[in-house]
């Protein structure tokens, strides 16, 4: 180390050395760790804590090496999710027109039911690709009730029958797409129904008056 006194630049660029993960710090390492090492030089001596210096420098660069990084992931990061929020509220849409045209064959291959009671009887097609279709009679087992269909792509849908005469047929529904997790899967909440027109609403639930996406 030489000398008697060590250098309290030398001390200063050690301790910011050692907390280099902020970024400041390890500026402030740097610069101190340039101006002992040159006081240490011009003391002939007097002065030590060279290699608290050196150890403060290299330290500081480190952490000054990770500040690229830094600005590259916070650019990076909020593109990355509103890029992966667009492809999840783009399979969203393309979701629900998938359900659209499964409810439209369901009414068209049980026309006395019209659209299912719930939506457990979405998508279950025989290996033929015939329709079971449930009792028109309104009976314990059908009566029309609204049910949540499996989550995709961070959106979560529900199905809700919306108008049915006293023999069970029904004849209109409601469909919703609406993110599981708000600014984080998606942004826009979603809803659709017996007129195949999707619509969209950035803040809370969609309906029937929304604008329609375009």
């Amino acid at each position: 180390m030489g000398g008697g006194e060590t250098s309290g630049k030398a001390i200063g660029s050690l301790v910011c050395g050692i907390l280099f993960f902020f970024p400041p710090s390890a500026v402030l390492a740097v610069i101190m760790g340039h101006l002992s090492l040159s006081e240490i030089r011009r003391s002939a001596g007097r002065l030590g804590g060279k290699g608290m210096a050196i150890a403060g420098l290299v330290l500081g660069y480190a952490g000054l090496a990770w500040v690229p990084i830094l600005i590259i992931a916070a650019i990076a990061i909020p593109n990355l999710l509103r890029a992966k929020m667009a492809a999840n509220e783009a399979s969203a849409v393309a979701s629900l027109r998938e359900y659209n045209d499964a409810l439209e064959e369901f009414a068209a291959q049980c026309p006395e039911q019209g659209y299912p009671p719930d939506p457990a009887y979405i998508g279950l097609e025989d290996s033929s690709g015939a329709i079971t279709c449930p009792q028109a009679q309104v009976s314990q087992k059908n009566v029309p009730k609204a049910g949540a269909l499996p989550v995709k792509a961070g959106y979560r849908f529900f199905y809700i029958p919306m108008q049915y005469d006293g023999k069970g047929h029904i004849l209109k529904y409601g469909l919703s797409g609406d993110p599981v997790a708000p600014g984080a899967t998606g942004t826009r909440h979603f809803y659709t129904d017996e007129t195949g027109v999707i619509r969209y609403a950035l803040f809370g639930g969609a309906d029937s008056k929304s604008p329609p996406v375009q």
